[in-house]
């Protein structure tokens, strides 16, 4: 081989070892939230199921509005109060934008 050969060899072995030892400092970092984003993955797919299943969650909310009627307005005028507070803030951030 050549020079030229012999030092992009080089050149290219030493950004590979370069290139496994940043891959092993953020394995190293990324460890730290791993947690999170297990969560955040089981959130998704628990947020998935619902969409696919909307009559269990129906007939769920059915049982429960027809096991304990007065807990279920308390938590339908919270929801109504959660709702409108997010709007009021996402229309209060599209003026600030």
């Amino acid at each position: 081989m050549n020079a030229k050969a012999l030092e992009l060899a080089a050149r290219r072995g030493a950004l590979g070892e370069r290139i496994a030892a940043q891959r092993a400092l953020l394995t190293q970092h990324a460890a730290g939230i791993e947690r999170l984003c297990v969560s955040g993955d089981a959130l998704r797919h628990g947020v998935d199921w619902l969409r696919q299943h909307p009559a269990t969650v129906g007939a769920g909310l059915f049982v429960f509005l027809a096991v304990r009627p007065r807990r279920v307005w308390r938590w339908i005028g919270r929801g109504i109060v959660l709702w409108r507070g997010w709007r009021s803030a996402r229309r209060w951030l599209s003026r600030e934008s």
